[in-house]
């Protein structure tokens, strides 16, 4: 099972979804979903787990639940 461990930094309150990966590596997670009640933490695991094509429960987020820069952990089969 391979896994991944990604950075990546969220803006919430944007006006389309996306997952986009810059030249440089980083990522970038631009949600519609205030930063209110988990909404976007919810919608950024969504989000990871339709790009990566798997399902939700094998992605969690690993550190900064609360701050815009969040580590999250991606298990792929």
């Amino acid at each position: 099972m391979a896994t991944a461990l990604l950075q990546i930094k969220v803006k919430p309150r944007a006006r389309s979804s996306e997952l986009v990966q810059g030249p440089d590596g980083a990522w970038l997670a631009r949600l519609k979903s205030p930063p209110v009640d988990g909404k976007a933490n919810e919608e950024l695991v969504a989000l990871v787990a339709e790009h990566f094509k798997c399902r939700k429960a094998a992605v969690s987020i690993k550190s900064g639940a609360s701050g815009r820069m969040k580590w999250v952990k991606v298990e792929a089969a």
